[in-house]
């Protein structure tokens, strides 16, 4: 099984911590040249240092709430070649019911969801082209296939990046490139951890009550791990994987309840 990724350049955004960062590793160990991508430029700095492989690793300060300076800042990258991956992900929208979701709410999270993607796709897809190699990956969530109780924003806007990625995938498979979006089950990262704490102070439990509460729902018996999830989206984005494309893989331990 071919998994060598020597000579493909990664962008991975959102790869200071948590997902991002356990995918920009696992690819930069597939020998992927590996651009990370996010807010903190001091984080990226941190999280540069500690990418494996043989180097030609880089950074560019990114902010995904804001399309088109994402966009433009990506766009300055290119002047080290083309990208042959692209991994879309950023931070979940706030938590809540749908009636108490705010316009300006909505408006972020699909700008920050679904609007960077697509203009980062806009971007980096003639590259992909060029090299007739393209992997795209949306860390999207449970949630495209399963509503998540008091995550509204997210069960709205997931569904739309999924669509999105589906349309994409029909559109540039001839060229070598395929789309795909990764569903991350309960996962242990930063985002899981404030999850976690609001519905614990909510019912006025330990957040322990609640990760219990979790992992009895999830047939393995454990929560996710960053790793578990980088695994899957690196296997995706290998030649292995070419004839993969427009599907909505779960990485959830075989929580949900849907086929």
């Amino acid at each position: 099984m071919n998994l060598d990724l020597s000579g493909k350049r990664a962008l991975v955004c959102g790869s200071t911590a948590g997902i991002g960062r356990a995918c920009a590793q696992e690819l930069a160990s597939l020998g992927a040249s590996v651009t990370l991508a996010a807010r903190d430029g001091a984080k990226l700095s941190a999280a540069l240092a500690a990418l494996p492989g043989p180097g030609g690793h880089s950074a560019v300060v990114a902010d995904f709430s804001n399309p088109e300076a994402a966009r433009a800042a990506v766009e300055a990258s290119l002047t080290g070649g083309a990208y042959h991956i692209l991994i879309n992900n950023t931070g979940g929208p706030p938590a809540g019911a749908v009636l108490d979701a705010t316009a300006a709410q909505l408006v972020a999270a699909f700008n920050a969801q679904l609007v960077t993607a697509q203009l980062l796709s806009q971007l980096l897809v003639p590259g992909m082209k060029g090299a007739r190699y393209g992997r795209i990956v949306n860390i999207t969530s449970t949630s495209v296939k399963q509503p998540i109780a008091n995550l509204a924003i997210s069960n709205i806007v997931r569904p739309a990046v999924a669509a999105w990625a589906k349309c994409l995938s029909q559109e540039v498979g001839a060229f070598g490139i395929t789309v795909n979006n990764v569903l991350p089950g309960y996962t242990s990262t930063e985002r899981l951890g404030s999850l976690m704490e609001s519905r614990a102070k909510a019912r006025g439990v330990p957040p322990t009550t609640i990760e219990q509460e979790w992992i009895g729902t999830i047939p393995v018996g454990r929560l996710g791990t960053p790793a578990d999830l980088a695994a899957a989206v690196a296997f995706l984005c290998s030649p292995a994987a070419g004839y993969i494309s427009g599907i909505n893989l779960p990485v959830d331990g075989g929580r949900l309840g849907t086929l």
